[in-house]
């Protein structure tokens, strides 16, 4: 039996097939809603805690600062989109910087997690970028809370690649 003989079988009205569409969706929803809860609590570090240990990364603040310095970015980047469709584009340099900022933070982060050979070149550079992204947000923090968010992220990310330079 096809589809359309199951939809056009005498079992099956209009009124039937939207139900079971409806429940199917609504238990789609709820699939993904647990899935997100999961993945935050991995992202968390909850599922290191759960088990009773830890990731074993000797790395593990700067990996945690580098993703709190990549969800402040995607925050700074989503208001200036924000920004953009109100026809302002004051801040096109801004979502430049962060969004260069960001994909370097993730590797940084993935390179520090793999406990990379070349750690002290990425804190050197992840302090030249961290840099100029505060520089960059820190001309618009007095009017943007997320651009200030952004910049404070970026200044722990530097202190800590500066304490891992000196160690």
């Amino acid at each position: 039996m096809n589809g359309k003989e199951l939809m056009e079988g005498p079992n099956m009205d209009r009124r039937t097939m939207l139900k079971s569409a409806g429940a199917l969706g609504l238990g789609a929803l709820a699939s993904t809603a647990a899935m997100g809860g999961i993945s935050k609590a991995f992202a968390a570090g909850e599922h290191n805690m759960h088990h009773n240990h830890s990731t074993g990364s000797k790395h593990a603040k700067m990996i945690d600062l580098l993703h709190e310095c990549m969800r402040a970015g995607d925050d700074c980047i989503h208001h200036c989109l924000i920004e953009f469709k109100a026809g302002d584009t004051a801040m096109a340099d801004c979502a430049r910087i962060v969004m260069e900022t960001g994909a370097f933070c993730a590797a940084h982060a993935k390179l520090a997690t793999l406990e990379s050979a070349h750690m002290k070149e990425m804190c050197e550079l992840s302090i030249k970028m961290c840099g100029d992204c505060e520089k960059e947000c820190r001309k618009h923090e007095k009017k943007h809370s997320t651009c200030k968010a952004c910049a404070d992220a970026c200044a722990e990310c530097i202190k800590e690649c500066k304490r891992f330079l000196k160690a």
